[in-house]
């Protein structure tokens, strides 16, 4: 999972932009199949019209999901690392190797009910999601039970990527706080170009880059450059409220740094 660059660090570091081999080949399996199939492609353009074109939000169609699914894969990986013991597959009797691949889905799968309405998504997601899979975990290899309890897991952490419900795996948390870390400024470009300027378009536009990385506290370090002092909001408002109740909060640190300015940090630390 590690880049040749990332080893010679000492540790895992992840650009979020970048795409991750990983080793585990039914994730890679899974991977491959999603990124083809023409009815999750479809979704990926069509839960886009009634956020962005109807409702002048930020994308939430393809780039959204591989932001949210990369950073979601590199959450598991780091949390691996560090000895985090994940609990929704293995209550289920389903085997380590199915936590990623939850992952993976739940985070492929999770804005898809955006093509009922914007509005309450996650809930109109849940059956589209159901439909999905059911369709694609036979080619998996997966049989009835299994793919009854993979499907469940899926389903759970889809409805809590909002902050409406708690999770209660941390698969769940994963992909509600990787949710959360989609936030650096291209993300509010076409609100902001249409004449967006509330505290959340904004602030996003004072995020600069945000880094995955192994922590030496933490099994996480979220590293976060800003250009400007509204980009705290992004941070303490919206990201805390993913990461408080996600179960993973006490497993990752958060530092935000004014890149800008008199070059000192705006912000040392955030513990959330």
């Amino acid at each position: 999972m590690q880049s040749e660059d990332d080893r010679g660090n000492g540790g895992r570091t992840y650009d979020p932009d970048a795409d991750h081999a990983f080793p585990d080949q039914q994730l890679n399996d899974v991977l491959e199949f999603i990124d083809e199939d023409e009815e999750i492609q479809t979704y990926l353009e069509a839960q886009n019209v009634n956020p962005v074109d109807r409702k002048g939000y930020n994308d939430h169609g393809r780039k959204h999901i591989s932001i949210v699914r990369n950073r979601a894969l590199c959450l598991y990986d780091l949390l691996k690392a560090g000895d985090v013991e994940f609990n929704g597959a293995r209550q289920q009797g389903l085997d380590e190797a199915d936590e990623a691949v939850i992952v993976a889905l739940a985070a492929q799968l999770h804005d898809i009910g955006h093509v009922v309405h914007r509005d309450d998504h996650s809930y109109y997601s849940i059956p589209l999601a159901s439909d999905v899979l059911d369709r694609i975990l036979p080619e998996f290899g997966y049989d009835v039970a299994e793919a009854v309890r993979v499907k469940g897991e899926v389903l759970h952490a889809i409805l809590c990527h909002h902050t409406e419900e708690t999770p209660l795996t941390l698969e769940a948390g994963v992909l509600r706080v990787a949710d959360g870390l989609d936030m650096e400024r291209g993300r509010s470009r076409m609100p902001y170009e249409r004449g967006g300027r509330g505290i959340n378009t904004l602030s996003s536009q004072a995020i600069r880059k945000v880094t995955l990385r192994e922590g030496d506290d933490r099994s996480v370090l979220v590293e976060i450059e800003m250009t400007d002092a509204a980009g705290v909001y992004q941070v303490d408002e919206l990201l805390k409220s993913k990461l408080d109740g996600s179960l993973i909060e006490d497993d990752i640190r958060i530092v935000a740094i004014n890149s800008h300015g008199d070059g000192g940090q705006l912000v040392e630390r955030i513990e959330l």
